[in-house]
């Protein structure tokens, strides 16, 4: 596609190398921190022992990672999976391709759209459609738009016509606002882009936007290589912590409670695996209530931050995971409710709401990335597995968080704007600046 074809890659050396508001899970005791599961005889017959599930080193990778280092998968009998750490969402979009047969991965935790520009065909190296399936919405929350402390004098917030000011005053120098992001189509992209147009900046005109791999944000920062960039935690916090630079908003503020990344295999693997894929997304959902759980809070820390996971400190990861946010332009909030959350009954963070997954189709239709003819709703039954969701929550006793609905209903924006997944098209129309003609 031309847009896909316009995107701009930033690569350095580095990059070609390998709490008192929180919610309590299930509403029972806290669980141990200490203790492995015990062995389910019920999942004892699956197909394989093992699966090579894929990660970025991002704070939303947590489900997978604890479902391996706490024993969760093993309970379900699958003690050989193994999560492998990935360079960056190209690099886990070409090992899909490949599937562990062939040295790659069967399943990841992923940009919530990439399943379906997968099974699209949009993005494979092979421009051939590899369809994925969606088991589940590993968090909701904890992203941030950040920006380089060129621009501290201005401390730009959510809603703010000084983004507009400055991408002009970079404009009239002769240089576009570089903003980056991680991957074209991707979460991190869609809320760069609709914060920059709902502030009066047209991305794909007023703004260079960049894909850099998530971990080589700080980096490429640091070497004053870009202006402003969207990507998940720990990153916008080590910004704030190494002091150069700061967060203009989190992504809950766009988009109170918005859905991000997914636990998503490929559909070949699950459907000659039915037993060994249901067994794994009980693990991952069981994962998701201990890393909800406060008292797991520091245990969480302390495994992610390992070299092999995150490679970083703990006073990076927790802080934003426990909702105290220093912006770093003399900001901060304590016991947010937009922090980064894993799961919860009444909310049920960790469905796979049909509705968000629209609102991804939409925005990539907006920008290009998809034809503006696509069947969406076909595609969304075809990738989104919410009835293999249900089955799983059944199964591990958690009938309380299964939504009556596949939609949340409307979700409002930070600019006021409606999002309505019975009419779609009435929100792309509504919104003033797109690619779409």
């Amino acid at each position: 596609m031309s847009n896909l074809s316009r995107r701009k890659f930033l690569i350095t050396a580095a990059g070609t190398t390998a709490g008192a508001i929180w919610l309590s899970a299930c509403g029972g005791k806290p669980s141990s921190t200490s203790s492995t599961p015990a062995a389910s005889g019920a999942d004892g017959d699956t197909e394989v022992k093992g699966a090579t599930l894929g990660f970025i080193a991002l704070t939303d990778a947590s489900p997978l990672i604890i479902a391996k280092e706490k024993g969760f998968f093993a309970k379900h009998g699958m003690p050989d999976v193994k999560v492998v750490k990935q360079t960056s969402w190209a690099a886990t979009r070409d090992n899909l391709e490949l599937g562990a047969d062939r040295g790659g991965i069967d399943g990841a935790h992923i940009l919530t759209p990439m399943p379906y520009l997968l099974t699209a065909g949009k993005i494979t190296k092979s421009s051939q459609p590899l369809p994925m399936y969606i088991l589940a919405r590993l968090n909701v929350n904890g992203q941030a738009l950040s920006l380089s402390n060129e621009f501290l004098k201005e401390k730009v917030t959510i809603s703010d016509p000084k983004i507009k000011a400055i991408a002009d005053r970079k404009k009239a120098s002769g240089k576009l606002l570089k903003a980056a992001m991680t991957f074209p189509g991707g979460t991190h992209d869609l809320w760069m882009r609709y914060w920059l147009s709902a502030n009066g900046v047209n991305p794909d005109t007023e703004a260079d936007l960049v894909v850099v791999p998530p971990a080589q944000m700080i980096a490429n920062l640091q070497t004053g290589t870009m202006d402003t960039f969207c990507v998940g935690e720990p990153w916008n916090q080590r910004a704030v912590n190494k002091k150069i630079g700061y967060t203009g908003a989190i992504t809950g503020e766009l988009w109170k409670d918005h859905p991000e990344k997914a636990f998503a295999i490929r559909s070949d693997w699950a459907d000659k695996n039915p037993k060994a894929t249901l067994a794994m997304l009980k693990a991952v959902q069981e994962a998701q209530i201990w890393c909800q759980d406060p008292a797991n809070l520091d245990e969480l820390c302390e495994i992610t931050s390992k070299d092999k996971y995150f490679k970083t400190s703990v006073e990076d990861i927790k802080p934003r995971l426990a909702g105290t946010f220093d912006y770093g332009d003399g900001r901060s909030v304590t016991d947010s409710p937009l922090r980064m959350h894993f799961w919860q009954e009444t909310n049920s963070h960790s469905f796979p709401y049909k509705s968000h997954d629209l609102w991804f189709l939409t925005e990539d239709i907006r920008w290009g990335y998809l034809p503006e003819n696509t069947d969406t709703k076909a595609l969304i039954d075809k990738v989104n597995r919410s009835d293999l969701w249900r089955e799983a929550a059944k199964a591990i006793g958690q009938e309380k968080a299964i939504p009556a609905s596949d939609s949340r209903g409307k979700e409002t924006f930070f600019d006021g704007v409606v999002f309505d997944p019975e009419d779609p098209k009435a929100y792309l129309a509504s919104l003033k600046i797109k690619a779409l003609k």
